[in-house]
């Protein structure tokens, strides 16, 4: 009797080595391995198609391009640092009062568009919206930095003029202005505001004017 228990066991533990040994195998060459993919790849999210996102909000797509402050020319305002200057790749727009006398003035969207993305990015970047536009079928995505006060959330539609936040100083890092970027590589990422390399970068001021909405005032 303790004979045949001891071969039912002895059957036994052969067979949990041997399944053991069959799980841990390599698969052989040609031979088909089944994964299971991480649920969580699709809960990421998808790229924005902004073009099906314009066609289905027509109403939003660019009619021309303004100045982000004193609309529609910047009246009231100068170009304290122009796009290029000291590697510059954007404009810095300040009151004509100096200082902080612009600090929590409206900043505008420059044209209409969506609003892709609102975040504190801290550091030297503070407050930064960034709104994407579609003109002439092209899209273009503008930039606005160190602001005091956002008012518009991510995923809002905005029109030509539209005050979207305020001049800021980035928690007192610089006397206030705003730093406008404009891009026409969409998918940059936030970047150094400084670069000699502008490839997807343009100068606002001359795109602005080149753009100009028809009914701006001169």
């Amino acid at each position: 009797m303790n004979l045949y228990i001891k071969t039912v066991f002895s059957f036994f533990i052969l067979i949990s080595i041997s399944s053991c040994k069959r799980e841990t195998q390599t698969p052989k060459k040609g031979e088909t391995v089944l994964v299971k993919v991480n649920e969580m790849t699709d809960s990421l999210p998808k790229p924005i198609d902004y073009f099906e996102l314009f066609k289905s909000n027509q109403d939003y797509i660019s009619d021309g391009f303004d100045s982000p402050v004193g609309i529609p020319n910047s009246k009231g305002y100068y170009n304290a640092q122009k796009f290029g200057e000291n590697d510059h790749l954007g404009d810095d727009w300040n009151g004509r009062g100096g200082g902080n006398t612009d600090l929590k003035d409206p900043i505008h969207s420059i044209g209409n568009g969506y609003v892709s993305e609102v975040k504190d990015y801290e550091g030297g970047w503070g407050n930064v919206l960034q709104v994407v536009h579609l003109h002439k079928n092209k899209l273009y995505k503008s930039l606005y930095a160190h602001c005091d006060t956002i008012l518009v959330s991510e995923g809002d539609y905005v029109k030509r003029g539209k005050q979207i936040a305020t001049i800021g100083n980035c928690n007192g890092q610089y006397l206030a202005h705003l730093h406008l970027e404009l891009r026409d590589s969409i998918s940059l990422d936030i970047g150094g505001g400084y670069s000699s390399i502008t490839k997807g970068y343009l100068d606002p001021t001359l795109f602005i004017e080149d753009n100009r909405a028809q009914n701006a005032e001169n």
